[in-house]
């Protein structure tokens, strides 16, 4: 493994364990820190996958899925005020979301590929993010999936109140999956300064 393939799996990980320990920390009513940090994993994946191609994209994803798995894990043994700071539900909604979003975007990202430079990372990330966030919050918090663990107790996610404090009534949960959506997709418009910048200075190294 070339070093700049190394650098995207360092990168990688240490954006998965800051989003897991981040999103512990509320951010005012309908986030946490760890919203503002994990969608930069998009901006890793389509470094990766302009500069190396698709194979090691999807290599430096398999070693972020690794990484969140060992989170995941490490956060079921954590008792915090109302039992596991994970539970089974946060943990399946979270590998899920991130490989599957993750190979969608690898997949999109090459289907735009040859479009102008920001085509394909907006695009890719754009719809990865949505798959990414619509896979995690209902299989962590949905009412439909109470059966994954019907021991753990979700109903205050079930509550119902205006979406993100003044839209139509919805589940608690639906405002705040909509909450992380719309951070994502603004970090995806931000993150193609540091795409551009990256990638160019990465393609004047490898050539």
């Amino acid at each position: 493994m070339n070093r700049g393939l190394i650098l995207g799996v360092i990168a990688m990980a240490a954006i998965v364990v800051a989003a897991n320990i981040l999103v512990q920390f509320l951010f005012g009513n309908w986030l946490t820190w760890g919203a503002f940090t994990y969608p930069f994993t998009f901006l890793v994946t389509d470094v990766m996958n302009r500069v190396y191609g698709a194979k090691a994209a999807r290599r430096v994803v398999l070693a972020g899925f690794a990484v969140g798995i060992l989170c995941s894990f490490i956060g079921t043994q954590i008792m915090g005020e109302f039992g596991p700071l994970v539970t089974l539900r946060i943990a399946l909604g979270s590998g899920t979301a991130f490989l599957i979003a993750q190979l969608l975007d690898v997949s999109v990202f090459n289907r735009f590929r040859d479009s102008a430079w920001w085509r394909a990372p907006l695009a890719s990330t754009l719809v990865g993010s949505s798959v990414d966030t619509a896979i995690f919050f209902t299989i962590a918090f949905s009412a439909s999936l109470s059966f994954i663990e019907p021991v753990n107790d979700v109903s205050w996610a079930g509550e119902i109140l205006p979406m993100i404090g003044f839209g139509p009534l919805v589940p608690l949960w639906v405002s705040l999956a909509a909450a992380d959506w719309l951070v994502k997709l603004s970090l995806a418009l931000v993150a193609l300064v540091p795409f551009r910048l990256i990638v160019g200075r990465m393609v004047a190294r490898v050539a």
